[in-house]
């Protein structure tokens, strides 16, 4: 199971009950700032953004592709490395809302990881320093450091020394 913190619901599902979980101002915001940092092509721009209106911890160097979709009700609870990169559409969750109960986790990206395209990155998850997350690859659980992992659900590729090893090839 991930690292999440679960938060059991009564009658209606969880969703149905949003605002009694996060502020709806707050959400407003964090979505409008999101949208600015989602189709600005500034890198340092958006950088400056997440860390000073979403309280998202950020490393020198990151850099979101365009339309990358950070939590938009718990952004606060996600630390990305430095000189690390979020690729195109990558949704990145600290939150998920099901029909008995709500969870809320800290999502973690070391430093110099590279994350492909249209990832989706689920609460209470940690990417190690160094690892490799191919487009499309659901990250349901922990990715160790200098690891290349992809798929859904998400699977080793290579680890380490074997990724090494590619490298030299080329």
């Amino acid at each position: 199971m991930r690292k999440t913190n679960r938060y059991p619901v009564t009658h209606a599902n969880s969703l149905w009950q949003i605002y009694k979980t996060v502020s709806f101002w707050k959400v407003a915001k964090n979505f409008i700032v999101i949208q600015l940092g989602r189709y600005t092509p500034f890198l340092g721009m958006k950088n400056w953004l997440y860390r000073t209106f979403l309280r998202m911890k950020v490393g020198k160097k990151t850099a979101f592709a365009l339309m990358v979709m950070p939590d938009v009700m718990f952004p606060e609870k996600i630390t990305v490395g430095a000189n690390s990169i979020i690729g195109y559409n990558t949704t990145i969750l600290a939150h998920e809302y099901l029909i008995k109960e709500y969870r809320i986790g800290e999502v973690i990206i070391g430093d110099e990881v590279l994350i492909g395209a249209n990832a989706t990155i689920l609460p209470g998850t940690t990417i190690g320093d160094g690892a490799v997350v191919s487009a499309g690859t659901l990250v349901n659980k922990d990715v160790p450091p200098g690891v290349f992992v992809g798929g859904n659900p998400m699977q080793l590729i290579y680890t380490k020394e074997e990724m090494g090893k590619q490298l030299e090839k080329e």
